[in-house]
């Protein structure tokens, strides 16, 4: 929130994306204890740019080591700079794994996270028993080989518009766990595995767990036809693992207006 001695009509509201590599960050939101998250970087910035406290909202908060290639945020400031003008200021002094590609000014209601109608993440794994040595901070490496038909099955039965309880690491959720997943898409190239997540909104660790249980069919400890009674038991020990952060990327979030 913007302080000081400026007044409503000095503000303009802007929406930004933006890259970055989580691998050395705690996570996206602002702790206390640390100075390495994605938010508090963004905000000491533009914060020092404008000379006065700028609070900056993402569309969601990802977690430590979580890795975002169109993460959206948005934050005001005074119009004394154009959108084009921010985006080179930020990117000249961020750090090297945050990188902003867009500003736009968005209109004055706007916000990242509330009016967000569709987020995509896809989770990454390198299924060989050889590490990939290059990109290891990307992926998440499983060694025994995985039936891509049976966690293709499984998925079908993933989407919808289902209670996701069961696959959140929150035990009290205040909110509804109820969400709308639109598709889950697994790609294979040799040992590479992409798994596609698209949907209104995730819960905590939603796309981790799902990944995990996912991994799980694949291997033979569940069956396909066993998502339909986990979802139904909203209870999470019966999905599968909560799978690492490297592996899990956002991908991009979608509006209906700016």
């Amino acid at each position: 929130m913007l302080t000081g001695l400026l007044t409503k009509g000095d503000i303009m509201n802007y929406k930004a994306v933006i890259q970055y590599e989580g691998t050395r960050y705690r996570g996206w939101q602002v702790q206390g204890n640390t100075e390495y998250t994605i938010q508090g970087k963004l905000e000491t910035l533009l914060s020092r740019m404008e000379g006065i406290p700028v609070e900056v909202h993402g569309s969601g908060r990802t977690d430590a080591g979580v890795h975002a290639a169109g993460q959206v945020i948005s934050f005001r400031c005074t119009g004394g700079r154009s959108a084009e003008e921010i985006r080179k200021y930020m990117n000249q002094y961020l750090p090297e794994d945050i990188a902003v590609l867009s500003v736009e000014e968005a209109g004055p209601r706007f916000h990242a996270r509330l009016n967000a109608v569709r987020k995509t993440y896809r989770y990454r794994i390198w299924n060989d028993p050889t590490p990939n040595v290059f990109e290891r901070r990307f992926l998440t490496q499983i060694e025994n080989p995985l039936n891509i038909e049976w966690m293709k099955q499984a998925a079908e039965d993933l989407c919808g518009t289902h209670d996701y309880r069961a696959f959140c690491s929150l035990k009290r959720y205040k909110k509804s766990t109820v969400r709308t997943v639109e598709t889950i898409q697994i790609d294979q190239k040799g040992p590479g595995i992409e798994i596609t997540f698209v949907g209104n909104g995730f819960l905590y660790h939603m796309v981790r767990i799902l990944t995990g249980t996912l991994v799980e069919v694949g291997h033979g400890l569940c069956s396909a036809e066993s998502m339909k009674h986990i979802l139904d038991s909203r209870d999470r020990e019966y999905a599968g693992r909560l799978m690492p952060p490297q592996g899990l990327i956002l991908m991009s979030v979608e509006y209906d207006s700016v």
